[in-house]
Protein backbone atom coordinates (compact mmCIF):
# COMPACT_ATOMS: atom_id res chain seq x y z
CA UNK A 1 0.00 0.00 0.00
CA UNK A 2 1.36 3.41 -0.93
CA UNK A 3 -0.95 5.27 1.46
CA UNK A 4 -2.83 3.95 4.47
CA UNK A 5 -3.88 4.79 8.03
CA UNK A 6 -3.13 2.91 11.24
CA UNK A 7 -4.63 3.54 14.68
CA UNK A 8 -3.49 2.58 18.19
CA UNK A 9 -4.87 3.39 21.64
CA UNK A 10 -3.65 3.66 25.20
CA UNK A 11 -5.33 4.16 28.58
CA UNK A 12 -4.38 6.00 31.75
CA UNK A 13 -3.41 4.32 35.01
CA UNK A 14 -6.93 5.03 36.30
CA UNK A 15 -8.63 2.87 33.69
CA UNK A 16 -10.35 -0.10 35.44
CA UNK A 17 -8.33 -2.75 33.59
CA UNK A 18 -5.09 -0.93 34.31
CA UNK A 19 -5.96 -0.62 38.01
CA UNK A 20 -6.12 -4.43 38.05
CA UNK A 21 -2.86 -4.82 36.13
CA UNK A 22 -1.07 -2.52 38.59
CA UNK A 23 -2.41 -4.34 41.64
CA UNK A 24 -1.37 -7.71 40.15
CA UNK A 25 2.15 -6.48 39.46
CA UNK A 26 2.47 -4.69 42.80
CA UNK A 27 1.67 -7.97 44.56
CA UNK A 28 4.18 -9.76 42.30
CA UNK A 29 6.85 -7.17 43.13
CA UNK A 30 6.32 -7.58 46.86
CA UNK A 31 6.57 -11.35 46.61
CA UNK A 32 9.68 -11.30 44.39
CA UNK A 33 11.31 -8.79 46.75
CA UNK A 34 11.08 -11.37 49.53
CA UNK A 35 11.14 -14.64 47.54
CA UNK A 36 12.72 -14.31 44.07
CA UNK A 37 12.01 -17.99 43.27
CA UNK A 38 8.27 -17.72 43.94
CA UNK A 39 5.75 -18.91 41.38
CA UNK A 40 3.07 -16.26 40.94
CA UNK A 41 -0.03 -16.05 38.78
CA UNK A 42 -2.09 -13.25 40.31
CA UNK A 43 -5.19 -11.77 38.70
CA UNK A 44 -7.46 -9.00 39.92
CA UNK A 45 -10.94 -7.82 39.06
CA UNK A 46 -12.65 -4.66 40.24
CA UNK A 47 -16.09 -3.14 40.13
CA UNK A 48 -18.10 -0.63 42.14
CA UNK A 49 -16.72 -0.70 45.70
CA UNK A 50 -14.96 -4.06 45.29
CA UNK A 51 -11.53 -5.51 44.46
CA UNK A 52 -11.16 -9.28 44.05
CA UNK A 53 -7.63 -10.76 44.10
CA UNK A 54 -7.33 -14.34 42.84
CA UNK A 55 -4.80 -16.77 41.43
CA UNK A 56 -2.20 -19.44 42.12
CA UNK A 57 0.82 -18.47 44.21
CA UNK A 58 3.55 -20.67 45.69
CA UNK A 59 5.92 -18.76 47.97
CA UNK A 60 7.65 -18.96 51.33
CA UNK A 61 6.82 -15.35 52.27
CA UNK A 62 3.73 -13.51 53.44
CA UNK A 63 2.40 -10.36 51.80
CA UNK A 64 -0.57 -8.26 52.84
CA UNK A 65 -2.39 -8.26 49.51
CA UNK A 66 -5.30 -6.14 50.72
CA UNK A 67 -2.96 -3.36 51.88
CA UNK A 68 -1.03 -3.48 48.60
CA UNK A 69 -4.26 -3.19 46.61
CA UNK A 70 -5.39 -0.19 48.64
CA UNK A 71 -2.00 1.52 48.29
CA UNK A 72 -2.10 1.11 44.50
CA UNK A 73 -5.65 2.43 44.20
CA UNK A 74 -4.90 5.42 46.42
CA UNK A 75 -1.68 6.26 44.55
CA UNK A 76 -3.58 6.32 41.26
CA UNK A 77 -5.95 8.96 42.65
CA UNK A 78 -8.99 6.98 43.73
CA UNK A 79 -8.58 8.04 47.35
CA UNK A 80 -11.89 9.68 48.23
CA UNK A 81 -15.60 9.07 47.56
CA UNK A 82 -15.80 12.05 45.20
CA UNK A 83 -13.50 10.20 42.78
CA UNK A 84 -16.15 7.48 42.53
CA UNK A 85 -13.91 4.75 43.94
CA UNK A 86 -12.05 4.90 47.23
CA UNK A 87 -9.08 2.68 48.08
CA UNK A 88 -9.55 3.47 51.77
CA UNK A 89 -13.06 2.07 52.03
CA UNK A 90 -13.63 -0.37 49.15
CA UNK A 91 -13.98 -4.08 49.95
CA UNK A 92 -11.02 -6.35 49.11
CA UNK A 93 -11.44 -10.13 48.94
CA UNK A 94 -8.75 -12.71 48.14
CA UNK A 95 -9.01 -16.19 46.63
CA UNK A 96 -5.49 -17.66 46.40
CA UNK A 97 -4.39 -21.28 45.83
CA UNK A 98 -0.91 -22.76 45.31
CA UNK A 99 0.44 -23.60 41.87
CA UNK A 100 -0.69 -26.95 40.49
CA UNK A 101 1.93 -29.66 41.22
CA UNK A 102 1.37 -30.99 37.69
CA UNK A 103 2.66 -27.68 36.30
CA UNK A 104 5.35 -27.25 38.96
CA UNK A 105 7.10 -30.53 38.14
CA UNK A 106 7.71 -29.30 34.58
CA UNK A 107 8.66 -25.77 35.50
CA UNK A 108 10.99 -26.67 38.37
CA UNK A 109 12.81 -29.35 36.39
CA UNK A 110 12.92 -29.08 32.60
CA UNK A 111 12.53 -32.10 30.33
CA UNK A 112 16.15 -31.66 29.18
CA UNK A 113 17.38 -31.88 32.79
CA UNK A 114 15.35 -35.03 33.39
CA UNK A 115 16.97 -36.54 30.30
CA UNK A 116 20.46 -35.90 31.67
CA UNK A 117 21.42 -32.51 30.13
CA UNK A 118 22.68 -30.69 33.23
CA UNK A 119 23.39 -27.33 31.58
CA UNK A 120 22.41 -24.61 34.09
CA UNK A 121 20.02 -23.06 31.57
CA UNK A 122 18.08 -26.33 31.40
CA UNK A 123 17.14 -26.09 35.08
CA UNK A 124 13.59 -24.86 34.49
CA UNK A 125 11.12 -25.54 31.72
CA UNK A 126 8.67 -23.14 30.12
CA UNK A 127 5.73 -22.43 32.41
CA UNK A 128 3.25 -23.06 29.62
CA UNK A 129 2.99 -23.81 25.94
CA UNK A 130 2.36 -20.92 23.56
CA UNK A 131 3.84 -18.42 21.15
CA UNK A 132 5.15 -14.94 21.92
CA UNK A 133 5.92 -12.06 19.57
CA UNK A 134 8.39 -9.21 19.72
CA UNK A 135 8.56 -6.24 17.36
CA UNK A 136 10.67 -3.19 16.57
CA UNK A 137 10.76 -0.57 13.82
CA UNK A 138 12.63 2.64 13.09
CA UNK A 139 9.65 5.01 13.36
CA UNK A 140 10.63 6.46 16.78
CA UNK A 141 13.87 6.84 18.78
CA UNK A 142 12.82 3.95 21.04
CA UNK A 143 12.14 1.82 17.91
CA UNK A 144 8.39 1.52 18.47
CA UNK A 145 5.46 2.16 16.11
CA UNK A 146 4.55 5.85 16.13
CA UNK A 147 0.82 5.43 16.84
CA UNK A 148 1.25 3.50 20.10
CA UNK A 149 4.21 5.68 21.13
CA UNK A 150 2.14 8.88 20.84
CA UNK A 151 -0.91 7.24 22.45
CA UNK A 152 1.15 6.26 25.52
CA UNK A 153 2.72 9.69 25.78
CA UNK A 154 -0.69 11.37 25.60
CA UNK A 155 -2.11 9.05 28.28
CA UNK A 156 0.88 9.64 30.53
CA UNK A 157 0.61 13.40 30.07
CA UNK A 158 -3.12 13.24 30.84
CA UNK A 159 -2.33 11.69 34.21
CA UNK A 160 0.55 14.10 34.84
CA UNK A 161 -1.51 17.28 34.38
CA UNK A 162 -4.08 15.84 36.79
CA UNK A 163 -1.56 14.85 39.44
CA UNK A 164 0.53 18.02 39.35
CA UNK A 165 -2.54 20.26 39.51
CA UNK A 166 -2.40 21.84 36.05
CA UNK A 167 -5.90 20.48 35.35
CA UNK A 168 -7.27 19.88 38.84
CA UNK A 169 -10.74 18.95 37.62
CA UNK A 170 -9.58 15.79 35.87
CA UNK A 171 -10.17 12.36 37.42
CA UNK A 172 -8.04 9.22 37.00
CA UNK A 173 -9.84 7.39 34.17
CA UNK A 174 -8.95 8.20 30.58
CA UNK A 175 -8.22 6.87 27.10
CA UNK A 176 -6.18 8.14 24.16
CA UNK A 177 -6.05 7.15 20.50
CA UNK A 178 -3.90 8.24 17.57
CA UNK A 179 -4.29 7.58 13.85
CA UNK A 180 -1.15 7.87 11.71
CA UNK A 181 -1.08 8.33 7.93
CA UNK A 182 1.61 6.31 6.17
CA UNK A 183 3.16 6.86 2.77
CA UNK A 184 4.70 3.51 1.97
CA UNK A 185 6.45 2.41 5.17
CA UNK A 186 6.96 5.95 6.44
CA UNK A 187 4.66 7.77 8.88
CA UNK A 188 4.01 11.25 7.50
CA UNK A 189 1.28 12.91 9.60
CA UNK A 190 -1.32 12.50 12.33
CA UNK A 191 -4.76 11.96 10.86
CA UNK A 192 -6.74 11.89 14.12
CA UNK A 193 -6.39 12.20 17.88
CA UNK A 194 -9.06 11.02 20.32
CA UNK A 195 -8.88 11.77 24.05
CA UNK A 196 -11.52 10.84 26.59
CA UNK A 197 -10.75 12.28 30.04
CA UNK A 198 -12.80 11.70 33.16
CA UNK A 199 -13.67 14.98 34.88
CA UNK A 200 -15.54 16.54 37.78
CA UNK A 201 -19.10 17.80 37.49
CA UNK A 202 -19.82 21.33 36.30
CA UNK A 203 -16.81 21.67 33.98
CA UNK A 204 -17.82 22.82 30.51
CA UNK A 205 -16.88 20.73 27.50
CA UNK A 206 -15.45 23.83 25.86
CA UNK A 207 -12.99 24.34 28.73
CA UNK A 208 -11.98 20.68 28.71
CA UNK A 209 -11.34 20.76 24.96
CA UNK A 210 -9.29 23.96 25.22
CA UNK A 211 -7.24 22.72 28.19
CA UNK A 212 -6.58 19.23 26.77
CA UNK A 213 -5.44 20.72 23.47
CA UNK A 214 -3.13 23.24 25.16
CA UNK A 215 -1.72 21.18 28.03
CA UNK A 216 -1.73 17.66 26.59
CA UNK A 217 -1.88 17.46 22.78
CA UNK A 218 0.33 20.45 21.94
CA UNK A 219 2.91 19.37 24.52
CA UNK A 220 3.15 15.79 23.26
CA UNK A 221 2.52 15.65 19.52
CA UNK A 222 5.20 17.23 17.29
CA UNK A 223 3.82 20.27 15.43
CA UNK A 224 5.10 19.02 12.10
CA UNK A 225 2.83 15.97 12.32
CA UNK A 226 -0.37 18.02 12.73
CA UNK A 227 -1.99 19.98 9.91
CA UNK A 228 -5.31 21.66 9.15
CA UNK A 229 -6.86 18.30 8.25
CA UNK A 230 -5.95 16.57 11.52
CA UNK A 231 -9.13 15.64 13.39
CA UNK A 232 -9.13 16.16 17.17
CA UNK A 233 -11.87 14.67 19.34
CA UNK A 234 -11.95 15.44 23.07
CA UNK A 235 -14.68 13.71 25.11
CA UNK A 236 -16.78 13.15 21.99
CA UNK A 237 -19.81 11.90 23.98
CA UNK A 238 -19.94 15.33 25.64
CA UNK A 239 -19.57 14.10 29.24
CA UNK A 240 -17.28 11.71 31.17
CA UNK A 241 -18.02 12.11 34.89
CA UNK A 242 -18.72 8.49 35.79
CA UNK A 243 -15.56 6.46 35.26
CA UNK A 244 -13.15 4.01 36.84
CA UNK A 245 -14.55 0.82 38.41
CA UNK A 246 -17.93 2.54 38.89
CA UNK A 247 -18.33 3.09 35.16
CA UNK A 248 -16.94 -0.25 34.04
CA UNK A 249 -15.54 -3.38 35.66
CA UNK A 250 -11.81 -4.08 35.34
CA UNK A 251 -9.76 -7.23 34.88
CA UNK A 252 -6.04 -8.06 34.77
CA UNK A 253 -4.76 -8.83 31.29
CA UNK A 254 -7.51 -7.22 29.26
CA UNK A 255 -5.26 -4.58 27.67
CA UNK A 256 -2.63 -6.80 26.03
CA UNK A 257 -2.53 -4.73 22.84
CA UNK A 258 -2.02 -1.53 24.84
CA UNK A 259 0.77 -3.35 26.72
CA UNK A 260 2.65 -4.24 23.52
CA UNK A 261 2.58 -2.64 20.05
CA UNK A 262 -0.87 -1.15 19.67
CA UNK A 263 -1.93 -3.83 17.21
CA UNK A 264 0.88 -3.01 14.78
CA UNK A 265 2.46 -6.42 15.38
CA UNK A 266 0.93 -9.78 16.13
CA UNK A 267 0.27 -10.99 19.66
CA UNK A 268 0.41 -14.53 21.03
CA UNK A 269 -2.52 -13.86 23.38
CA UNK A 270 -0.83 -14.17 26.78
CA UNK A 271 -1.04 -11.30 29.25
CA UNK A 272 1.90 -10.09 31.34
CA UNK A 273 0.76 -8.62 34.63
CA UNK A 274 0.79 -10.74 37.77
CA UNK A 275 2.99 -13.46 36.28
CA UNK A 276 6.46 -14.37 37.53
CA UNK A 277 9.21 -14.72 34.86
CA UNK A 278 8.99 -18.52 34.60
CA UNK A 279 5.79 -17.76 32.68
CA UNK A 280 7.01 -17.39 29.10
CA UNK A 281 3.91 -15.33 28.32
CA UNK A 282 5.86 -12.57 30.02
CA UNK A 283 9.57 -13.37 29.90
CA UNK A 284 9.69 -14.63 26.31
CA UNK A 285 7.68 -11.64 25.08
CA UNK A 286 10.31 -9.39 26.64
CA UNK A 287 13.05 -11.54 25.08
CA UNK A 288 11.40 -11.34 21.65
CA UNK A 289 11.30 -7.55 21.92
CA UNK A 290 14.98 -7.58 22.95
CA UNK A 291 15.87 -9.61 19.87
CA UNK A 292 13.77 -7.53 17.47
CA UNK A 293 15.06 -4.21 18.82
CA UNK A 294 18.69 -5.28 18.45
CA UNK A 295 18.07 -6.40 14.87
CA UNK A 296 16.61 -3.00 13.95
CA UNK A 297 19.23 -1.11 15.96
CA UNK A 298 21.96 -2.94 14.03
CA UNK A 299 20.40 -1.71 10.74
CA UNK A 300 19.88 -5.30 9.63
CA UNK A 301 16.19 -4.44 9.03
CA UNK A 302 13.96 -1.37 9.15
CA UNK A 303 11.27 -3.33 10.96
CA UNK A 304 11.28 -6.78 12.44
CA UNK A 305 8.91 -9.23 14.11
CA UNK A 306 10.19 -12.19 16.12
CA UNK A 307 8.12 -15.21 17.16
CA UNK A 308 9.24 -17.69 19.83
CA UNK A 309 7.18 -20.79 20.73
CA UNK A 310 7.46 -23.21 23.65
CA UNK A 311 6.18 -26.53 25.01
CA UNK A 312 5.29 -26.65 28.70
CA UNK A 313 8.09 -28.12 30.80
CA UNK A 314 10.65 -27.93 27.96
CA UNK A 315 13.50 -25.41 28.07
CA UNK A 316 14.41 -25.08 24.38
CA UNK A 317 11.93 -23.18 22.19
CA UNK A 318 10.13 -25.39 19.69
CA UNK A 319 10.46 -22.66 17.05
CA UNK A 320 12.01 -19.25 16.38
CA UNK A 321 11.02 -17.05 13.44
CA UNK A 322 12.23 -13.66 12.21
CA UNK A 323 10.17 -11.63 9.74
CA UNK A 324 11.71 -8.45 8.34
CA UNK A 325 8.78 -7.66 6.02
CA UNK A 326 11.11 -7.21 3.06
CA UNK A 327 13.01 -4.36 4.75
CA UNK A 328 16.31 -6.25 5.02
CA UNK A 329 18.94 -7.09 2.42
CA UNK A 330 19.50 -10.31 4.38
CA UNK A 331 17.08 -13.21 4.13
CA UNK A 332 14.79 -13.93 7.06
CA UNK A 333 16.28 -17.42 7.19
CA UNK A 334 19.78 -16.00 7.77
CA UNK A 335 18.45 -13.53 10.34
CA UNK A 336 16.78 -16.41 12.18
CA UNK A 337 20.02 -18.42 12.21
CA UNK A 338 21.91 -15.41 13.53
CA UNK A 339 19.37 -15.03 16.34
CA UNK A 340 19.81 -18.69 17.30
CA UNK A 341 23.60 -18.20 17.48
CA UNK A 342 23.50 -14.97 19.51
CA UNK A 343 20.53 -15.35 21.87
CA UNK A 344 19.85 -18.16 24.34
CA UNK A 345 16.05 -18.19 24.56
CA UNK A 346 15.62 -20.88 27.20
CA UNK A 347 13.61 -19.55 30.19
CA UNK A 348 16.51 -19.77 32.68
CA UNK A 349 18.78 -17.86 30.31
CA UNK A 350 16.15 -15.20 29.60
CA UNK A 351 15.61 -14.68 33.32
CA UNK A 352 19.36 -14.28 33.92
CA UNK A 353 20.07 -12.13 30.86
CA UNK A 354 17.18 -9.75 31.47
CA UNK A 355 17.49 -9.88 35.28
CA UNK A 356 13.80 -10.66 35.72
CA UNK A 357 13.77 -11.85 39.34
CA UNK A 358 13.60 -8.27 40.62
CA UNK A 359 10.61 -6.14 41.67
CA UNK A 360 10.42 -4.11 38.45
CA UNK A 361 6.89 -4.82 37.30
CA UNK A 362 4.46 -2.39 38.94
CA UNK A 363 5.75 0.57 36.90
CA UNK A 364 5.38 -1.40 33.67
CA UNK A 365 1.70 -2.09 34.27
CA UNK A 366 0.64 1.28 32.82
CA UNK A 367 1.79 3.02 29.60
CA UNK A 368 3.22 -0.10 27.96
CA UNK A 369 5.79 -2.80 28.65
CA UNK A 370 7.72 -2.18 25.42
CA UNK A 371 9.69 0.89 24.44
CA UNK A 372 10.09 1.82 28.13
CA UNK A 373 13.53 3.36 27.95
CA UNK A 374 12.37 5.71 30.72
CA UNK A 375 12.45 2.74 33.12
CA UNK A 376 15.81 1.42 31.90
CA UNK A 377 14.47 -2.13 31.56
CA UNK A 378 17.00 -4.67 30.20
CA UNK A 379 14.97 -5.76 27.15
CA UNK A 380 15.23 -2.23 25.78
CA UNK A 381 19.02 -2.35 25.66
CA UNK A 382 20.75 -2.52 22.27
CA UNK A 383 23.85 -4.31 23.51
CA UNK A 384 23.80 -7.24 21.08
CA UNK A 385 24.26 -5.26 17.87
CA UNK A 386 27.88 -6.20 17.22
CA UNK A 387 27.26 -9.88 17.99
CA UNK A 388 24.41 -9.95 15.49
CA UNK A 389 26.49 -8.29 12.79
CA UNK A 390 29.29 -10.83 13.32
CA UNK A 391 26.83 -13.73 13.22
CA UNK A 392 25.53 -12.55 9.83
CA UNK A 393 28.98 -12.43 8.21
Amino acid sequence: MSKYFFTSESVTEGHPDKICDQISDAILDEIIQNDPEAHVACEVSCTTGLIHIMGEISTNCYVDMSSIARQVVNSIGYDNPQAGFDGNTCAVITSIDSQSPDIAMGVNKALELKEGNTDDNNQIGAGDQGMMFGYACNETPELMPLAISLSHRLAKRLSLVRKNGILKYLRPDGKTQVTIEYDGNKPVRVEAIVISAQHEENISLEKIKKDIKEHVIEVVVPKELIDDNTKIFVNPTGRFVIGGPVGDSGLTGRKIIVDTYGGYARHGGGAFSGKDPTKVDRSAAYAARYVAKNIVASNLAEKCEVQIAYAIGVAQPVSIMVNSFGTSSISDEKLTEAVKKVFDLRPSSIIKTLDLRKPIYRHLAAYGHMGREDLNVPWEKIDMVEQLKKAIQ
